[in-house]
């Protein structure tokens, strides 16, 4: 059991797995933009390539609403998006914090296993989601040969966020997202094309100018037609994440050895936007297993007919439609409430969990604060009174900051918002966030102390 828990039986298999190479010096902004531009450009290739042996005709959409958020495109080799990264990412989290698994991440060589530990899931789930997945193509050839194909397309997204988190700016996951979610709202705000289906205009705006044109003004259209209505929520939801975003405690910080004097930002979102990302993956495995399981007669999370949950906890996982256009269904009021307490219970717990798998709590913040020769001014360089003061702030503010997302998340669904409500908010903080990344860098460039506060060479 104890070579089982610190997951040594696997060293064998992990010594093989490729990976991307570490820069064996620092990397300059300058490189770190040009990869980063460089994986993006390659995405947006990828996303282009359809998927060979699949006719024009798609039976059923598994992740549903959540193809957004997953960064994937239907009918592409890149289908499944993130869903196995972050599915390989929550289950080892959960085995680690649970301490089903013994593993310290703050020690080097149980991080290294942890992460192998966690790519080689990744592959693994890749085979398995494009089996599910390859069940909603109508399919021209044998179906190993489609699952072959999404697989690859999984593994090249693994890589790539690699290299990004190596060798670029920020999160490869994190660009994904912001890149699939951006492309959906241009397309839903600006796309002059219409819609055979439905035999207007696709794009939001050219259809209100349209209409307004024509003397009868429309800011609404039904779901799943984006409308002037679902405009103004995705600019709601932006402002709201942007100023939330500058909210902070700073904890003042003096630097003995040179006089300088800083500040330690303690951010109201502090775990960013992970907690939405890993509870809407988690929504989005209930979902593929309702699925494969409804499909089998076995309805423990609920039935599902063409891939929409009707009973069980899958159906309350997923959530209800915008309240303009299912407002007046029945039960819709019970099943939009569920669904925004569970987003925001899910988000607490990750941000929590979170905080302690990547060394954000008050702890190793603490001592990162210490070892980097800096101390809070007016008291004893201690490391222990630094953790306490740290104390009275991050654990509050990661609560705080959890319940935020998941309500702002679930808010910005039931309104519609362009690009998913969830993808908009993911989004937006993602972009900011790169920004400050952005910043960070070019101050790391142009003054090497703080790139040793940082932990860069």
């Amino acid at each position: 059991m104890i070579g089982l828990s610190r997951l040594e039986i696997l060293d064998p298999i992990l010594r093989f797995l490729p990976e991307v190479d570490k820069p064996k010096g620092h990397v300059s902004f300058k490189e770190k933009f040009m990869w980063t531009g460089g994986v993006l450009v390659l995405y947006y290739a990828l996303l282009g390539i359809p998927v060979y042996g699949v006719t024009t005709q798609f039976i059923q959409d598994v992740f549903g609403p959540l193809r957004a958020v997953l960064a994937g495109s239907r009918g592409s080799i890149l289908a499944l998006g993130i869903g196995p990264i972050v599915t390989a990412s929550i289950v080892l989290q959960l085995l680690v914090g649970g301490k089903i698994i013994d593993l310290d991440l703050s020690q080097p060589d149980d991080r290294a296993l942890f992460q192998g530990t966690q790519k080689l899931l990744t592959i693994i789930l890749c085979f398995f989601e494009g089996l599910v997945y390859s069940y909603s193509y109508d399919l021209a050839v044998p179906s190993w040969i489609i699952v072959v194909q999404l697989a690859i397309g999984g593994i090249l997204v693994m890589f790539l966020d690699e290299v990004v988190s190596k060798w670029g700016i920020g999160s490869g996951v994190s660009l994904f997202i912001a890149a699939g979610v951006s492309q959906e709202i241009v397309q839903g705000s600006i796309n002059p094309l219409r819609d055979a289906s439905y035999g207007q205009t696709i794009g939001a705006i050219p259809a209100f100018l349209g209409s307004l044109l024509k003397g009868t003004p429309t800011i609404w259209r039904p779901s799943p037609l984006p409308s002037m209505v679902s405009v103004f929520f995705t600019i709601v939801v932006f402002l709201i994440v942007v100023y939330a975003e500058g909210m902070r405690v700073e904890i003042p910080l003096s630097y003995s050895r040179v006089g300088m004097k800083g500040k330690y930002p303690i951010r109201f979102i502090y775990t960013s936007n992970i907690p939405v990302i890993l509870t809407m993956a988690l929504f989005a495995n209930v979902s593929l297993w309702a699925n494969v399981l409804s499909s089998r007669g076995i309805y423990i999370l609920g039935k599902v007919v063409n891939t929409a949950p009707v009973s069980g906890v899958a159906k309350y996982l997923r959530h209800p439609g915008d309240i303009f256009t299912y407002g007046s269904e029945p039960g819709y009021a019970v099943h939009a409430l569920i669904y925004v307490l569970i987003v925001i219970a899910c988000c607490v717990v990750f941000a929590l969990l979170w905080s302690e798998l990547t060394n954000v709590g008050p702890g190793e913040v603490a001592r990162q604060i210490h070892e980097s020769g800096m101390h809070i001014p007016g008291f004893r360089k201690d490391r222990r009174i630094i953790e306490k003061i740290l104390e009275r702030y991050i654990p509050a503010v990661t609560v705080l900051g959890g319940i935020f997302v998941g309500l702002l998340a679930s808010f910005a669904d039931l309104t519609n918002a362009l690009g998913s409500g969830t993808g908009v908010l993911l989004t937006v903080g993602i972009v900011y966030q790169l920004y400050q990344e952005i910043q960070r860098e070019q101050a790391a460039e142009m003054f090497p102390i703080v790139r040793e506060f940082l932990g860069r060479r």
